[in-house]
């Protein structure tokens, strides 16, 4: 994930645009839990999961030669990327 807004920071930079970030907002934290039994009997005891989700927001001043460098980057598939122009 660093990685991906290293490379889009390094795309303004190499252009010449304003870029603000990367920014990292609140991790959300996701808890889920458990019985360990599958059939209710036996002790009460429970596992617990945690998922994090972590997000950072990277502000560029775009122009069409950089959303072309920005769209050529190779995303992992645990990487979601959502872009907004305005």
């Amino acid at each position: 994930m660093r990685d991906i807004t290293r490379q889009i920071v390094e795309i303004a930079k190499t252009l010449g645009i304003k870029y603000k970030g990367p920014i990292p907002l609140p991790t959300k934290r996701l808890n889920i839990s458990t019985r360990k039994t599958p059939c209710g009997d036996g002790s009460h005891t429970y596992e617990h999961w945690e998922m994090r989700i972590h997000k950072w927001v990277v502000e560029i001043d775009g122009n069409e030669a950089a959303l072309r460098q920005v769209m050529r980057i190779s995303v992992p598939d645990t990487v979601q990327i959502e872009m907004t122009l305005s």
